[in-house]
């Protein structure tokens, strides 16, 4: 859950989903839909896919070996480095974004960062260490406006003492592509129109969806209802939520509540514009 996504977003999350899937068996077995349900709102669900794969591929018993959590589906170098040294002591660097950052700035921008990290590791309190690592990043060493004074390591540090902590790790250059996008409301009583997605789409498979016109060619495009932003990695959606209207549904489309959400699997985009009709 916290590849990708905020601490603070995360706990919520994390304490619904271990009170529902407390063991990995209950995991591994869990309906894909029920799955989803819970992972619903964090975004990027082939991880949670993936969670369960790796549920149902080691049984009953957690691996015991780095190597064997590096092979779990979905595991990275850093989730098995933070696994194996928080949860069972073995010295294995964890080097996320934070770790990355005060590394740099320790070293000035010198050498490889992993091999760094591994060099600094605490062998004897390896979990404890990439702990204080990743929150000395998220707390002091910030990408911005480092907070130096407060820095327990300011003496080890060699970017504070060449003046250039601002300017490390090297920033690179991203390219935000900027989408237009419509959604249509299309109403029969109190339900609106959606579209599920098909089995075979890897990212949302089984979600509910509501339908763009570019799938509905012969829908009456009516007035805008409001507009909303959603960015995800590179892209900058700007979605515009228009009345429609149909004559026949078609296949693969149903009417369902707009008031009951939590019913259905819906992405983060559907719950925005849910959010924004229902304040009609």
């Amino acid at each position: 859950m916290l590849q990708q996504t905020r601490v603070t977003a995360v706990i919520p999350y994390y304490q619904r989903f271990a009170a529902r899937f407390p063991t990995i068996a209950d995991l591994a077995s869990a309906p894909e839909e029920e799955l989803l349900k819970a992972w619903a709102g964090l975004g990027y669900y082939s991880r949670a896919r993936n969670l369960q794969k790796a549920a149902i591929s080691m049984g009953r018993k957690f691996p015991s070996t780095y190597e064997e959590i590096r092979a779990l589906r979905g595991v990275g170098d850093y989730t098995a480095a933070a696994v194996a040294s928080i949860a069972f002591g073995m010295p294995h660097a964890a080097v996320d974004g934070n770790v990355v950052r005060v590394v740099s700035r320790l070293t000035n921008g010198v050498g490889d960062v992993r091999s760094e990290a591994e060099a600094r590791l605490d062998r004897l309190h390896p979990g404890k260490f990439n702990e204080a690592m990743m929150e000395l990043g998220a707390t002091i060493c910030l990408p911005r406006n480092p907070q130096c004074l407060l820095c327990p390591v300011a003496q080890f540090c060699e970017a504070r003492a060449a003046g250039t902590q601002d300017e490390l790790p090297p920033k690179k250059a991203r390219k935000m592509v900027r989408v237009e996008r419509t959604l249509l409301v299309i109403r029969r009583g109190e339900k609106l129109l959606f579209r599920r997605r098909p089995d075979t789409d890897r990212r949302l498979a089984g979600f509910w969806e509501l339908p763009e016109p570019e799938e509905l060619k012969t829908a009456r495009i009516g007035k805008e209802l409001g507009r909303f932003p959603h960015t995800i990695t590179n892209f900058h959606n700007i979605f515009t939520i228009r009345q429609a209207e149909i004559a026949v549904k078609p296949r693969g489309y149903a009417w369902l509540s707009p008031v009951e959400p939590v019913e259905y699997l819906l992405s983060t985009v559907v719950r925005k514009a849910l959010r924004l009709i229902l304040k009609e």
